[in-house]
């Protein structure tokens, strides 16, 4: 029945911050880009390996997340690599701030976790 995800929606403070961190740091490629006047919004459509998208959209006031990472709904987004050491250090070259690496009890993979310029946790997981 369900055969993937088709996209991840992420609501950004600051556009142009948000894109620069997707694109430029994170390495996602631009689909399509689109301001809706009548919203007074940017959307982003940006490219996953395998089809998948997130879609990066701009709002006026929205509220910020209530709790770290704890609130109520999508807790964290999740990205699959081949090394998390590698990523983690490319990460932190581009100034963003990285977890301590550690390994998952049940699975004996290394993940860690940062943040994007919302304050949305990411994981890299191996």
């Amino acid at each position: 029945m369900f055969k993937s995800i088709n996209h991840v929606a992420v609501i950004c403070s600051d556009y142009l911050e948000s894109k620069h961190f997707y694109t430029s740091i994170l390495g996602m490629e631009v689909i399509a880009e689109n301001y809706r006047e009548a919203r007074e919004s940017y959307k982003l459509d940006l490219k996953l390996p395998h089809g998948g998208q997130i879609e990066l959209f701009s709002f006026p006031d929205s509220p910020k997340r209530p709790t770290n990472p704890e609130a109520l709904g999508l807790r964290h987004l999740a990205f699959n690599v081949e090394s998390v050491e590698d990523t983690a250090q490319y990460l932190i070259s581009k100034g963003v701030t990285v977890e301590a690496i550690r390994v998952d009890e049940y699975t004996d993979r290394k993940y860690t976790f940062f943040k994007d310029p919302d304050g949305l946790p990411l994981e890299i997981y191996e």
